[in-house]
């Protein structure tokens, strides 16, 4: 069973920064495209993100592209999601998951960008 670990979220004003970390068991993830995702109260997740299984390929959202930034460490079985000059309207749980997504999720990591 694949474990999926997020961390990394908290409280920020609009205009901050912050990197979410995911660590993954098992030796899949190297084989895996991995995306980040996110779900706001009310409303269904959404895809943020993805990276390819050697990190050489990415794609964003438009909410969030030159904004947000996506990378894996395949040596430490970690994906990471680096939100720069962040707004109210990125508060959500963020969560990671394979791309495209399978049925398991972590417990995700909460942001909330308020001022």
């Amino acid at each position: 069973q694949v474990q999926l670990v997020e961390s990394g979220g908290g409280l920020v004003q609009p205009g901050g920064s912050l990197r979410l970390s995911c660590a993954v068991s098992g030796s899949i993830f190297r084989l895996k495209s991995m995306g980040w995702y996110r779900q706001a109260p009310g409303k269904q997740r959404e895809l943020v993100a993805f990276i390819s299984m050697y990190g050489t390929s990415t794609n964003y959202a438009d909410s969030v592209k030159g904004r947000f930034t996506i990378s894996r460490d395949n040596a430490k079985n970690t994906v990471f999601l680096q939100m720069n000059s962040l707004k109210p309207e990125d508060t959500a749980v963020y969560f990671c998951n394979f791309y495209p997504a399978e049925k398991f999720w972590g417990q995700g990591t909460q942001v909330i960008v308020s001022s």
